[in-house]
C-alpha cells in the first residue's frame, strides 16, 4: 500500500511538472479588467475598434468560450485576485475586515516576486473608502487585505492608476489596471460608454501593449461579468510575445486565469483555482520564453 501511494504520489508530481512547462514565465504581466459586457457585445462590434483590431495580431488569443463565475461585480473581482467569492455576493462593502485569505498579490510577495494594483482615481495610496468620484471600491479587490496580520497586501501597493510607469521595464511581476466607473464600460450607455473605454485603452496602454510583443511581456484584458442578460460569456484575450495568436474554444474562466497566472511563477494553487482548468495551448514554444 505505501508502495502504491508513493508511486501515485510520483505520477501527480510529473503530471503536474508537464503541465507547468506547458507555461511561459513573462517577466510581466498587466491584467485590465472591463465591465458588464458580453462577448457579442464586445468582440466584432464597431464600437471597439482598437479591441478587435487586436484580434488580428499574430501575438493575441482569443477565448471564445471565457465565463465570469457569478453575478455582481465585486464576486468576480475576488475570484479572479483570490480564487473565491468568500460569501459575498453582493457589492457592499464586505462586513469583516481585513480578509487573511490566500490571494495572488501575497503568494506573489512571499515568492519574491512583486505586485501592485493600479485604480484610476484612486484618491490616494491606499485609499479604503467605498466610493471617491468615479473610483469605486466594489472593482479593487485587493484594498480587502490592507493591514491585514496575514496575507497582507500593504496600501503601498494600492496605487492610482497615474503611477503606472512609462517605463515598462519597472512594472512589477504582475499588476491589474482598473478603469474608473466611466472608462471600464460600467457607466453610460452603449455604444457610447463602450467607445469611451476602447479609445481609453489605446490612449492609456496601448504603447505597453505594443512593448510586451517584444520584451517577454503579457497583457491581459477581461470583463467581471456580462450584461446579466445570457450565461456570463465574457470576452477575454491574452496578448504578449509569448502568445500564438488565433481563436481558442476551450471552456475556461475566471479561476482558470488565476490559476494560468500562478502556474507562470510556480506558485500555490489556491482556492477554486486547485480545481480549474489551466490556460496552456496557446503559448509559443520557443524555449526562450516558455518556462524552462
Amino acid at each position: 500500500m505505501k508502495r502504491l501511494l508513493f508511486l501515485i504520489q510520483i505520477i501527480f508530481i510529473c503530471l503536474t511538472l508537464t503541465s507547468l512547462a506547458q507555461v511561459p514565465r513573462p517577466d510581466h504581466v498587466v491584467v485590465l479588467i472591463l465591465e458588464n459586457h458580453a462577448y457579442d457585445q464586445i468582440i466584432g462590434s464597431k464600437a471597439a475598434p482598437y479591441i478587435n483590431s487586436l484580434l488580428k495580431d499574430k501575438h493575441c488569443a482569443l477565448f471564445t468560450n471565457y465565463y465570469a463565475i457569478m453575478h455582481p461585480s465585486q464576486p468576480n473581482y475576488l475570484a479572479i485576485f483570490a480564487g473565491s467569492n468568500f460569501g459575498i455576493d453582493n457589492d457592499d462593502l464586505p462586513k469583516i475586515l481585513p480578509f487573511t485569505f490566500a490571494n495572488l498579490g501575497a503568494e506573489l510577495l512571499s515568492h519574491h516576486l512583486t505586485f501592485i494594483g493600479f485604480s484610476e482615481n484612486l484618491p490616494s495610496a491606499g485609499f479604503n473608502g467605498v466610493v471617491s468620484g468615479n473610483y469605486a471600491r466594489k472593482h479593487n479587490p485587493w484594498v480587502n487585505w490592507q493591514g491585514a496580520k496575514k496575507n497582507n497586501i500593504s496600501a503601498k501597493l494600492n496605487l492610482s492608476f497615474n503611477s503606472f510607469p512609462k517605463n515598462f521595464t519597472k512594472l512589477p511581476t504582475v499588476s491589474f489596471v482598473i478603469p474608473n466607473v466611466k472608462n471600464d464600460m460600467h457607466d453610460g450607455k452603449d455604444p457610447d460608454r463602450i467607445e469611451q473605454s476602447d479609445l481609453w485603452i489605446k490612449k492609456n496602454l496601448k504603447s505597453y501593449i505594443d512593448w510586451s510583443k517584444k520584451h517577454n511581456s503579457l497583457f491581459i484584458l477581461t470583463f467581471d461579468e456580462d450584461n446579466d442578460l445570457g450565461d456570463n460569456h465574457i470576452p477575454t484575450i491574452f496578448l504578449g510575445q509569448m502568445v500564438k495568436g488565433g481563436s481558442y474554444k476551450e471552456k475556461v474562466n475566471h479561476y482558470s486565469l488565476l490559476k494560468t497566472i500562478e502556474a507562470m511563477y510556480h506558485l500555490p494553487y489556491i482556492n477554486e483555482s486547485k480545481n480549474s482548468r489551466l490556460i496552456e495551448g496557446c503559448w509559443v514554444t520557443n524555449k526562450n520564453i516558455m518556462r524552462k
